[in-house]
């Protein structure tokens, strides 16, 4: 007989499984069914029980990872696909002859390059040998902080540890999603981010290199619908871009203040809110700057990338973070990471 966290940790995979086999039901529903109805209100109320589900499944799940991937892929992402596919915008109605390509596009956070949208065959542009160097750095460090870290470590390299994790995780998962696909269908992927610590500036650091999948979701169902919306309605376009802006960052706030609820269930905070809508002010005051100033005032890259990064990390640290660790939720992950570990050692030991 297992031992109760290998036993605890089977029940979770089960679980797991359950969650998946009622997303790809849910989804092959939307290709048979919802997509042959008219786009428009009749094929999003057609998909509203599949909005409603991929909300409440993450709700399913209780470690840390699964929950949080869970979330991350399905009730955000998916539905946001799902949305635009009511309207026949978005990646999915390319696909929409061929079954297994609906259901890898519609649940994985990949997307086609933009120069490669209607290619079937092509070469993937993640150079191999980085995704296993992430993998293993990201292991080191989560095996470097697993014992006691908040009693060895200063609060703040505890901090920029945390900011590493998320980066190489989000890499890691979403790089391997794009290696799965390229290695089914042969088509060139988007990569998950493009190097953030690169960052020149805000408005490089959210809208060209962080998180791109989630970028381009946004971009699609919020700024693009809000900044047409308002410009149709008698908006200066510069207004209305700031308000799309402001709204975009709001959207994302709200929808990590869920993603944290599944992962704590812990009513929300909305330090991760303030966290987006401060952001959001920057880039708009930083635009605003670099407008009325010119580029002949924009800071050398040696300087501004520094200040960017570091402001990103200073206001993680403020109000991104906390939330999760006054709930435990990181001592949780670690620990659910031991016991995952040690769960795979005792099969070859």
């Amino acid at each position: 007989m297992g031992s109760p966290k290998c036993m605890e940790m089977e029940g979770e995979m089960k679980s797991l499984m359950k969650v998946w086999v009622s997303v790809i039901t849910s989804l092959c529903y939307c290709y048979f069914i919802s997509s042959r109805l008219p786009k428009g209100m009749i094929r999003f109320l057609s998909l509203s029980p599949v909005f409603y589900l991929f909300s409440i499944l993450p709700l399913q799940l209780s470690t840390f990872l699964p929950t949080g991937v869970t979330a991350f892929f399905i009730t955000w992402l998916t539905n946001s696909k799902l949305l635009l596919f009511s309207f026949h915008l978005g990646p999915l109605p390319s696909y929409s002859n061929s079954l297994l390509h609906f259901l890898s596009f519609a649940c994985l956070p990949i997307r086609l390059t933009s120069k490669q949208q209607h290619k079937s065959k092509s070469k993937f542009t993640l150079h191999p040998i980085f995704l296993p160097i992430k993998a293993l750095l990201l292991g080191l460090l989560l095996n470097a902080i697993k014992d006691n870290h908040k009693q060895k470590l200063h609060p703040t390299i505890i901090l920029a540890l945390y900011c590493t994790l998320m980066y190489l995780l989000m890499d890691v998962l979403m790089g391997l999603c794009n290696i799965l696909v390229n290695a089914t269908f042969g088509v060139q992927l988007q990569l998950p981010s493009d190097d953030p610590y690169l960052s020149t500036s805000l408005r490089d650091f959210w809208g060209r290199r962080w998180n791109l999948i989630v970028t381009y979701t946004l971009r699609h169902t919020v700024y693009n619908p809000v900044r047409s919306l308002l410009t149709n309605t008698a908006f200066h376009p510069r207004w209305a871009s700031v308000a799309a802006v402001m709204a975009t960052f709001l959207v994302s706030g709200l929808m990590h203040e869920l993603i944290f609820y599944y992962i704590t269930r812990i009513a929300p905070t909305w330090e991760v809110t303030c966290f987006f809508l401060l952001h959001g002010v920057c880039v708009v005051a930083e635009f605003g700057a670099t407008m009325w100033l010119g580029r002949k005032w924009r800071l050398h890259w040696v300087v501004s990338g520094p200040i960017t990064v570091g402001f990103v990390i200073a206001t993680a640290a403020w109000l991104f973070f906390p939330p999760l660790m006054r709930s435990g939720a990181d001592e949780r992950s670690i620990k659910e990471f031991n016991n995952v570990s040690e769960c795979v050692m005792g099969i070859f030991y």
